[in-house]
């Protein structure tokens, strides 16, 4: 079957616009007229598939990929045909753009593609990481166990990405709630108060001076200072889009105090579970170590597992060459031998990812449970002064009429 983009016209006249599923075009007229729409045009959607993929299959979620994965796995476990099982999930689809890429995948597939090849031309939805799996599993006849896996490290990933954005949240909203209500106080109440406070003709405390003089620079400089904000990132972006500020970016990520370990143990948690994923279903060593490369994003990791990839293609392990990167903690290399010598380097890598999942999820529960106070304390501390130098000079003043 085919998708046919139509215009018709209802029985009250009314034109409705849509997408048809039909084997051909004189069957999708037939099946629109027994729904009461007079087709006016009709033609093939393959087009206009690949337009909804460019514009909305960014917003495909890797939980909806992975509940997608794990019912077509069902499916075929059970025995069903592989393009019934499709489209029986393309119609499960709540997003109808990701349900007609289903479908295509579907009609190639009965075209004589293969799986993997037909989730190729869509490579926005499906990573190579997914598409290389299907291969192994269609090759070695194991394709419902490996969409299995595919499910549960999907789900895993997206479990594990949203309790690190769940952790980090409500101190990023409190960090700019804050920020917002000390310019306001700054810029709109302050020197209304400062005002007031002149007019006592007196001398005025020293934190009355400073807080003075901090809201009257606000008040006038705001343009600068936003000026100057807008222009270092502006600069930054620049250089990050170069080779060199790319990298030298990347790797001063990862050795900022607190959150750079954190992001270092989140990158190696993940190198280990996609590439204990990968040759647990079969995809050969070099090819995961590609796969992951390129998964990665980050330029100064790449360039370390190429060396690492260049040094398992002229016969090393991994355990040796990842030791000698001096990238990744001391654990990896050392768990990636024990895995060796014992045969077990899949099963080793995944317990290097629960171990750092853990360390990651633990830590950033305590980092994230001492910053709130901190904040609360910071935001108090700021508060409390600028009530102090509203309030000294009217005490004084009090002092002086009695």
């Amino acid at each position: 079957m085919a998708l046919y983009e139509y215009s018709a016209f209802d029985a009250q006249g009314r034109e409705q616009r849509g997408v048809v599923e039909a084997l051909s075009q004189n069957a999708a007229s037939r099946k629109l007229r027994d729904q009461g729409l007079f087709p006016t045009s009709l033609a093939t959607a393959r087009n206009a598939v690949g337009s909804a993929q460019r514009t909305f299959f960014r917003q495909v979620s890797a939980i909806q990929l992975g509940v997608a994965t794990r019912q077509l796995a069902t499916m075929l476990t059970a025995g069903m045909p592989l393009d019934e099982a499709l489209e029986m999930v393309a119609e499960q689809q709540v997003k109808g753009s990701f349900g007609s890429v289903l479908i295509r995948v579907r009609d190639d597939i009965l075209q004589g593609s293969a799986l993997y090849t037909a989730l190729q031309v869509h490579p926005k939805i499906f990573p190579p990481l997914y598409t290389n799996m299907i291969r192994v599993g269609e090759e070695s006849g194991t394709l419902d166990k490996v969409l299995l896996q595919l499910a549960e490290f999907t789900d895993e990933q997206a479990r594990f990405n949203s309790q690190f954005k769940a952790a980090l949240t409500y101190p990023l909203l409190m960090f700019f709630v804050g920020t917002g209500v000390l310019l306001f106080l700054m810029t709109f109440v302050v020197p209304k108060i400062t005002r007031m406070l002149e007019d006592l003709e007196q001398a005025l405390p020293l934190p009355t001076q400073l807080l003075m003089s901090f809201s009257h620079f606000l008040a006038t400089y705001w343009w600068l200072l936003l000026l100057f904000g807008i222009a270092i990132i502006w600069f930054a972006r620049r250089v990050s889009l170069t080779a060199r500020g790319r990298f030298w970016f990347d790797q001063k990520k990862y050795r900022l105090p607190l959150f750079g370990p954190l992001a270092l143990q989140n990158a190696t948690a993940r190198f280990a579970r996609t590439t204990a994923t990968l040759l647990h279903s079969g995809v050969p060593l070099l090819t995961s170590l590609e796969i992951v490369q390129n998964l990665l994003g980050n330029n100064y990791l790449q360039r370390a597992l190429e060396v690492v990839r260049e040094k398992v293609t002229e016969g090393a392990g991994l355990s040796e060459p990842l030791r000698d990167a001096g990238v990744f903690p001391a654990m990896l290399p050392q768990m990636a031998a024990v895995g060796e010598r014992s045969g077990e380097l899949e099963g080793m890598l995944f317990k290097v990812a629960e171990i750092y999942e853990h360390q990651v999820q633990t830590r950033l529960n305590s980092l994230m449970s001492l910053l709130e106070p901190l904040m609360i304390l910071l935001m108090g501390t700021v508060v409390g002064f600028i009530v102090l130098a509203i309030l000294l000079p009217i005490f004084q003043a009090s002092q002086g009429m009695g």
